[in-house]
């Protein structure tokens, strides 16, 4: 499942890369979160899109909701499930999937994911999401609970690029 964000939300870019990744049922690009948000003025309608940015998550499966991939710090539940391949030149590549029990939480593991999720270890160690959320002005209209939480799946992020590289 991927970007298939309802049609007629009004805030959906019908850009060619965001229809040709919904037809390859990819997930957004950070990028096209990005310019999304730049288009929405209204703080409302910014978390009504972060909560259907949520709805777009493919969901764990139950074994997947272990407290192996349970996220420490994080207010409501929430499970980062890490897979790793290599890359052609054996470089280490993570993906990641996620859940959580709350739907403005689970907007935000989307927007995580988007973040990092198919990239090579050493990218991910390089991306600043302070930075990007900032840009997405989340990080002035998040509740402290939920900036920690965002910082939580960060860092266990980075904790597993910084293990795969390491096992390299």
């Amino acid at each position: 499942m991927g970007w298939r964000i309802a049609p007629d939300y009004p805030y959906r870019r019908q850009d060619a890369a965001n229809r040709s990744r919904e037809a390859d049922g990819i997930m957004a690009s950070i990028e096209g979160i990005i310019a999304d948000f730049e288009t929405i003025d209204d703080w409302e309608e910014r978390y009504r899109y972060v909560i259907e940015l949520g709805r777009e998550l493919e969901p764990l499966a139950d074994e997947a909701h272990s407290d192996a991939n349970k996220v420490r710090g994080c207010a409501s539940q929430v499970w980062l499930q890490t897979t790793l391949e290599r890359d052609g030149s054996g470089a280490p590549v993570l993906a990641f999937r996620g859940d959580s029990d709350a739907h403005i939480v689970r907007g935000l593991v989307y927007i995580v994911l988007a973040m990092f999720s198919g990239r090579r270890a050493e990218e991910i160690l390089d991306i600043d999401a302070q930075e990007i959320f900032g840009r997405l002005g989340l990080t002035a209209h998040l509740t402290p609970q939920r900036s920690n939480g965002v910082r939580s799946m960060v860092e266990r992020i980075k904790s597993d690029a910084r293990a795969a590289l390491a096992a390299a």
